[in-house]
């Protein structure tokens, strides 16, 4: 039996969801303290405010709850409003509206709380004060055929073109531009030979702000336009110029949803960065022809865009500072550089979008973050996780594991909407939010998710990143495509990204182990060698690798042979970059280029790795199907990969924190190895708070293994020590211990009394039962509409054969739906919100032991019955309400949903295991 239940039936190290012991109670040098729990350590949510028809009543009330279950912070994003309650709107930055970011601020700091804000309303940057020459920007181009000795007789706008030139035959070309008049006619005769005439200018892409709130409407910006920002952010200036009221802490840039590949200033702006006029080879930018030619202009004109948006976006980023302001900024979605649009912000910010979850592009934000030394890496968390009401606190866990993993310690629920309590219920709700709000049926048991992403984070803003090797971003090889113009790059299409060498490159480094950082050209520009290492103004770095790459910026390549003259160790994929990217000053720099790549001398045919000494340090190249050339830079692999778990390490001085979480499907169950040595470890349980020293050992690789028996789903965290031996006491409250079943399993039956205690839209009438099963099927008729919490209570005797008092005991609960607060004999063990539903209890009576299960449901059967009733509670303005797919919202068709507590529940008798 011992055997069978141990490999079916797996019990969490720490007997899960115990009592939870506050941070605050463990010693600040001790070894086995959680690093202090600070405000922005906890969840922070957005906050949707309904046509900022908000008021201090309710702002106060509804951050005291936010408060009261764990949050940290809010962000505002002022939208469109509910329907009924125009009279209530507040215009944005309105001196009324200023009032009520005072009021909230002050509120929100009484409370210890923090407030972010947008710089600007719904999504993206733009309002009424941006023009139509401001305005988020597409380019217009028009083109004539004028054979030799005819005039051209098209009119053109003297004021809207920006370009008017002629190509003709053996490469001439004319700039028209100043031969428009005034009436609009060219005054140019073509010269022999055929000849292509081009015109440029630009227009309003149509995008208004998206979701915008009442005074925040009008033109998206145009974020490559230096001037569109100056006078967007000036708008912003004029109504903080009097706001002498508390100030948020960051403003915010949401993702990047423009549709712009054109500015006013674009083409001044090309020639100063690229040293040659795009003008010049407008035949090939418009045609894509000679496919060449027209790739390398575009590749300019890719970077330029890049360099716009990067600048902007450091302008916003300093305008807030210099107004007491930090910064977050979602980079995602860009046409450009996202490494360098990350970094100019004070917190980059990723998302994850329902299925649209790949860990590696998430690291994109924080790779930025490590790189440049920026401390906190935000989420947008929960977007569209599942459908609305159907969201589960499992569910978000699921989610905030995937973004610990990939480097975010400062997620963001997306989120909560401000809602009076006048509003009937469900109250304000947001389209696309997972509905984390206190109206919400699961938001009973949410300061324990709340709780939960506390504690890791605390973890993960602890130290300072610890990835070996910097991962070069040859973003030039994608900008050298004929066709187009600019493409946002996307978390949902992500071909740019996985069908790309560096998405290879990153899948096997990931798979295999190994930590990583990705890097800019730009980033790179900032890195030093010191001891063989790589420093970077985030940290130190054991090597660089560079995708294969068609082509290369010069500057790049002769960087990367610096660093390696100055003993870095760098590796390119396969082979050296074959050419320089760009058009600009081609012929110069592609004989600098191949005279560097002669005298390295790397490449032999046929061989999987090749070694030349640059200085102090070294080149490879290596076949992208090996990884020996790991152990000749010394670097070594986490094996945790191989046992079916993912990780991610932050280091300490002495030592590192892991956070590892079991994302599969299967039981972990046995010694893994880290890639480290160390003294001591000790093991943490983000769930319940408790720690513990591990149980490890020294392997024959001279690695430190440890013992972890982790369910599919749980995760944990690890700190080692370099030096220090860490012990505790056998009577020590935060004893972590790892579970054996020692007897067979009992199945607890009986009378089961259940009680429904808070939730809607009416409380069933209380029954008994022997036959645990959804209250949907058990309740009374008022229970098939019911969202909220019951309790069930049953008396049981622990004198039989298999089950005696003063027992360890695992007591599994089966299958609940949604979550449950377990208590026996007035012991409180805490909250579970994620399969398996267990948890080891260690109070046992003979006689009349009293198990009380507190189950909270989702609201999906709540919102069910209103849509079956025709009740009309979707009543807000815009894109009012919609489902996941984007089309209306009706839950009237959906199946019940079970609720509560389904069994079977068991007990089984424990023992320690022993390492």
């Amino acid at each position: 039996m011992k055997s069978s239940l141990r490999a079916t039936h797996p019990i969490l190290i720490g007997a899960i969801f115990s009592l939870i012991i506050p941070s605050s109670m463990l010693a600040k040098d001790d070894p086995l303290a959680w690093p202090a729990i600070t405000t922005q350590a906890k969840p922070h949510a957005y906050w949707w405010w309904m046509g900022s028809a908000v008021d201090t009543n309710n702002i106060a009330k509804e951050l005291a709850r936010y408060q009261a279950a764990g949050m940290g912070g809010v962000h505002i994003i002022p939208i469109y409003g509910a329907k009924g309650w125009e009279s209530n709107y507040i215009p944005y930055l309105s001196p009324k509206w200023m009032e009520m970011l005072d009021f909230t601020v002050k509120e929100a700091k009484r409370r210890g709380m923090e407030v972010d804000m947008t710089t600007g309303s719904g999504w993206c940057f733009g309002g009424p004060k941006v023009t139509d020459d401001e305005a988020n920007a597409v380019l217009v181009s028009s083109e004539w055929q004028v054979a030799g000795g005819q005039r051209l007789t098209a009119k053109v706008n003297r004021s809207k073109t920006q370009a008017l030139m002629a190509f003709g035959p053996d490469g001439k070309k004319v700039d028209l531009l100043n031969k428009i008049s005034a009436d609009s006619s060219v005054d140019w005769t073509a010269p022999e030979g055929k000849w292509t005439v081009y015109a440029v200018s630009q227009k309003p892409s149509g995008q208004k702000v998206k979701r915008a709130a009442p005074g925040g409407e009008g033109w998206m910006l145009n974020l490559a336009s230096p001037k569109a920002m100056e006078d967007y952010l000036g708008w912003m200036d004029s109504a903080f110029a009097n706001y002498k009221g508390a100030k948020p802490r960051a403003q915010y840039h949401d993702s990047y949803e423009y549709k712009m590949d054109w500015s006013p200033e674009l083409l001044a702006e090309f020639e100063k960065r690229r040293g040659y006029r795009l003008q010049d080879h407008l035949d090939a930018f418009i045609t894509g022809k000679p496919a060449d030619r027209a790739a390398r202009v575009k590749c300019d004109y890719r970077e330029t865009i890049s360099d716009l948006l990067v600048e902007n976006t450091a302008r916003w980023n300093q305008w807030a500072h210099d107004r007491g302001f930090i910064t977050r900024n979602e980079a995602h979605g860009a046409p450009g550089n996202w490494l360098d649009l990350y970094a100019a912000a004070d917190i980059p910010e990723t998302e994850m979008f329902h299925l649209d979850r790949n860990i590696l592009i998430s690291k994109f934000a924080s790779s930025a973050a490590h790189v440049s030394g920026k401390p906190l890496v935000g989420a947008e968390t929960g977007t569209w996780l599942t459908e609305h009401f159907t969201e589960t606190l499992a569910d978000m866990k699921f989610l905030l594991d995937d973004l610990f993993l990939s480097g975010v310690n400062h997620v963001f629920y997306h989120g909560t909407c401000y809602s009076p309590d006048e509003a009937p219920w469900p109250g304000w709700v947001f389209y696309a939010s997972y509905e984390m709000n206190p109206r919400n049926a699961v938001w009973h048991d949410v300061a324990a998710l709340n709780a939960y992403a506390a504690r890791c984070q605390s973890v993960l803003q602890a130290g300072q990143p610890d990835n070996d090797i910097l991962l070069y971003w040859p973003i030039h090889d994608f900008w050298s495509n004929a066709e187009g113009t600019t493409r946002n790059l996307t978390v949902h299409a992500r071909d740019w990204f996985e069908d790309q060498p560096i998405g290879k490159t990153a899948k096997e480094l990931w798979d295999n182990g190994y930590t990583f950082d990705y890097v800019s050209d730009a980033q790179l520009k900032a890195a030093k060698v010191a001891d063989g290492k790589i420093r970077m103004p985030g940290g130190k770095y054991q090597l660089i690798v560079v995708p294969e790459s068609k082509c290369i910026p010069l500057a790049t390549f002769k960087q990367l042979l610096a660093l390696a003259e100055a003993g870095a160790t760098v590796v390119f994929e396969n082979r050296l970059p074959a050419d320089v990217a760009g058009l600009g000053d081609l012929g110069r720099q592609r004989a600098e280029f191949k005279d560097l790549s002669s005298k390295i001398e790397l490449w032999r045919s046929h061989q999987n790795v090749s070694v030349a000494n640059v200085g102090k340090g070294l080149v490879m190249t290596h076949e992208s199907s090996s990884l020996k050339w790991y152990a000749q830079a010394r670097i070594t692999g986490e094996q945790l990969g191989g046992h079916g778990l993912s990780f991610i390490r932050r280091a300490m001085s002495d030592g590192r924190y892991y956070f590892i979480a079991n994302r599969g499907d299967k039981v972990v169950d046995g010694w893994v190895p880290l890639a480290t040595q160390a003294k001591s470890v000790t093991i943490m349980d983000p769930m319940t708070g408790k720690t513990s020293v591990a149980a490890s050992r020294q392997s024959a690789a001279n690695q430190t293994e440890v013992k972890l028996n982790l369910s599919a789903g749980a995760s944990v965290i690890l700190r080692t020590f370099d030096s220090q031996e860490v012990k505790e006491s056998a009577s020590s409250p935060r004893r972590l211990q790892d579970w054996q079943a020692a007897g067979d399993s009992v199945v607890l039956g009986g009378q089961w009394q259940v009680k429904f205690l808070s939730g809607g839209p009416e409380l069933p009438a209380s029954f008994d039962t022997e036959r645990l099963a959804s209250w949907t099927e058990l309740g009374d008729t008022n229970a098939a509409s019911f969202a909220g919490t019951a309790v069930y209570a049953l008396k049981f005797d622990a004198n039989g054969d298999r089950l005696k008092a003063g027992l360890q005991t695992q007591l599994d609960l089966g299958k609940v739906c949604q979550s449950a607060r377990v208590r026996l004999n007035g012991k409180d063990y805490g909250t579970l919100f994620t399969p398996p539903f267990r948890v080891v209890v260690d109070n046992l009576k003979a006689k009349d032991n009293l198990l009380k299960v507190e189950v909270t449901s989702t609201s999906a059967n709540r919102i069910r019955d209103l849509d079956r009733r025709g009740v009309k509670w979707q009543n807000f303005h815009d894109i009012n309400f919609v489902n996941l797919n984007y089309k209306k919202f009706d839950a009237s068709n959906w199946p019940l949903a079970d609720a509560g507590l389904l069994g079977p529940v068991t007990l089984t008798p424990v023992s320690e295991v022993k390492p």
